[in-house]
C-alpha cells in the first residue's frame, strides 16, 4: 500500500539537489565499490522506511556505493560504539547525541579531519552557531555535524501579553512580572509553569535561567564550581518564579492549564507545537481528568497563532536550552569509506533530502541550518503542523540553536559527571526542597553540593 508512496518520494528526492547554502551538489566521482553501515538512532518503523528510501535513492544515483542501516537505541550508543571500536568495525557514519559525540571525538574515535572538510563545503555560516559549539572540541574542530535538534523555551499567550502591555518574556524581570501580573489564582488562573518536582523536566526548566546568569556546574578542567554566587541567584529566581504555579508540585502535565485557557505561559521543547495545533493531539489535555481544579474545555483551533516563543533567556548573558543530535564520521582503515560516508552526509544535508529528514517528527526535529524553517516545502510538513504557526514563527522557534546550551559541555570538553548529576537528580530535589518543603536555599545549596561531591569521588 506504501509503494506508490515511497516510490512518488524517491522521485522528489531525484530532482536537481540543492545544498542547504544555497549551492548545487557536484556529481560524486566514486572510484569503485565501497560499503558502510550507518547507524541511526531513529529506531521507530516508519522512521526507518522513511531513512531507507533517502539511501535507496542516493544508492540508485551511486551504484557503487551500499549503505547497510542499522537503529542503534540512544541508550546504546555508548556500548556499541566502544564495541565496535575495539573490534575495528566502526559504521562509516553515526547519528547520535552532542554530548556522545564530544566524548567519543575527544577520545579520537570521530575523524576531525573530515567533518572539517565537510563542514566547510557546506558553509560553517550556514550552521546556528549554538549547535556548532555542542560539537566544538574547544581548539578549533569539531566531532561532529549538528544535523536536528529541539528547542525548549517558554511558551505563552501573545495577546494576553500584548492586552496587559507587557514585554515578552525573554529576560528575567519580563519573566517575573508576568509570572506575577497573570497568577490569579481565585480566578484558576496562573501566572507560569515551572517544574518542582525531582525529576528531568525540572533542570530542563532550570538551566537556561541558571545559563542566563552566568552559572555553571564545572569548569572546563572539571572542577565542581556549582555553590557560586551566580547560582544562588538563579536558585532564588527559580523558587520565586514557582511562588506562580499551579497548586502542589508541578510536572510538564500542568501544560493542561495553558491548553485550557488558564495559564499565561510555560516552560515545554517544540514536542508541544502539535499539541497547540491540533485538537485530536491536544484531547488528553482538554480533560478534567489530571488536575481537580480544571473541569475540562474545547480545544482553542487558534491557539497556535495566538501563543508566542521565547526560546533565549537572558539576564547577565544569553542563554537556551535544548537537544542536538549530530552525525559523526568515525575513523577508517580505508578512505574510501570515510569518502563515501562523507559524500552520503552532505547528500542528507541537500535541501530535500534534508526537509524529508525533519518531516519524520514535525517539531522534535528542528533545522540546524539556517534557510529552511521558513522554506516553503518545510512549512508543507505531512502533519500540517507548521502552517498553524507561519514562517516568522517558525524562524523565531528555530531561532533558540544559536544559543543552545548545556551543563554537561564546556568550552568542546564533555563533563562526565555532569550526567551524572543529572541521572541521579540532584538539582530537581534540590528545588524541590526549597519550593515545596521550605527548605532554606544555601542549606539545600550546600546538600546538593555535598551530593555532587560523592559522585564525582
Amino acid at each position: 500500500m506504501k509503494r506508490p508512496i515511497l516510490l512518488a518520494l524517491m522521485l522528489c528526492l531525484t530532482a536537481p539537489l540543492i545544498f542547504a547554502n544555497g549551492g548545487t551538489e557536484p556529481e560524486p566521482e566514486m572510484t569503485g565499490p565501497v560499503e558502510f553501515d550507518f547507524w541511526t538512532t531513529q529506531t521507530q518503523s516508519d522512521r526507518m522506511a522513511t531513512i531507507q528510501v533517502l539511501i535507496d535513492t542516493y544508492m540508485a544515483l551511486n551504484p557503487d556505493v551500499t549503505i547497510n542501516l542499522v537503529p542503534v537505541d540512544e541508550n546504546d550508543i555508548p556500548t556499541q560504539l566502544n564495541a565496535a571500536s575495539a573490534a575495528g568495525a566502526l559504521p562509516g557514519l553515526v547519528e547520535l547525541g552532542a554530548e556522545n559525540a564530544v566524548a567519543f571525538g575527544s577520545e579520537g574515535v570521530f575523524d576531525e579531519d573530515a567533518t572539517g572538510a565537510l563542514l566547510e563545503e557546506i558553509g560553517k555560516d550556514s550552521f546556528y552557531q549554538g549547535v556548532l559549539r555542542l560539537v566544538s572540541s574547544g581548539e578549533g574542530g569539531y566531532y561532529a555535524l549538528p544535523f536536528h535538534g529541539w528547542i525548549q523555551g517558554i511558551w505563552y499567550r501573545t495577546d494576553w501579553f500584548e492586552d496587559a502591555g507587557l514585554d515578552p518574556p525573554t529576560t528575567w524581570d519580563a519573566i517575573i512580572e508576568a509570572a506575577e501580573y497573570f497568577y490569579k489564582p481565585a480566578n484558576n488562573q496562573y501566572g507560569i509553569l515551572v517544574g518542582t518536582t525531582a525529576e528531568a523536566f525540572t533542570e530542563q526548566c532550570f538551566t537556561p535561567i541558571a545559563m542566563a546568569n552566568g552559572a555553571q556546574l564545572f569548569d572546563r578542567e572539571g572542577s565542581l564550581i556549582f555553590n557560586s554566587p551566580e547560582m544562588k541567584e538563579a536558585v532564588e529566581y527559580y523558587a520565586e518564579l514557582a511562588q506562580y504555579n499551579p497548586p502542589g508540585p508541578q510536572t510538564w502535565r500542568a501544560r493542561d492549564y495553558y491548553i485550557q485557557g488558564k495559564m499565561a505561559m510555560f516552560f515545554y521543547s517544540t514536542y508541544i507545537m502539535d499539541d497547540l495545533a491540533k485538537a485530536e493531539v491536544a484531547a488528553g489535555s482538554l480533560t478534567g481528568e489530571n488536575f481537580a481544579d480544571l473541569g475540562g474545555g474545547d480545544f482553542d483551533p487558534e491557539l497556535a497563532s495566538k501563543t508566542g516563543f521565547a526560546p533565549i533567556i537572558t539576564n547577565t548573558e544569553p542563554a537556551g536550552y535544548g537537544v542536538v543530535v549530530a552525525m559523526s564520521l568515525p575513523k577508517q582503515e580505508n578512505s574510501a569509506v570515510t569518502e563515501a560516508a562523507s559524500k552520503f552526509l552532505r547528500y542528507l544535508y541537500t535541501q530535500n533530502a534534508y526537509i524529508t529528514y525533519l518531516h519524520m517528527a514535525p517539531g522534535g526535529m528542528n533545522p540546524t541550518i539556517k534557510g529552511i524553517s521558513d522554506n516553503a516545502r518545510f512549512q508543507n510538513d505531512p502533519s500540517e503542523i507548521f502552517k498553524r504557526y507561519g514562517p516568522e514563527k517558525m524562524n523565531q522557534i528555530v531561532s533558540g540553536m544559536n544559543e543552545i546550551e548545556t551543563f554537561s559541555i564546556v568550552d568542546g570538553k564533555r563533563i562526565e559527571a555532569a550526567s551524572t548529576i543529572f541521572a541521579n537528580q540532584i538539582i530537581p530535589q534540590m528545588l524541590f526542597s526549597i519550593t515545596q518543603e521550605g527548605a532554606d536555599v544555601d542549606d539545600a545549596m550546600s546538600k546538593a553540593e555535598q551530593e555532587m561531591m560523592k559522585l564525582i569521588e
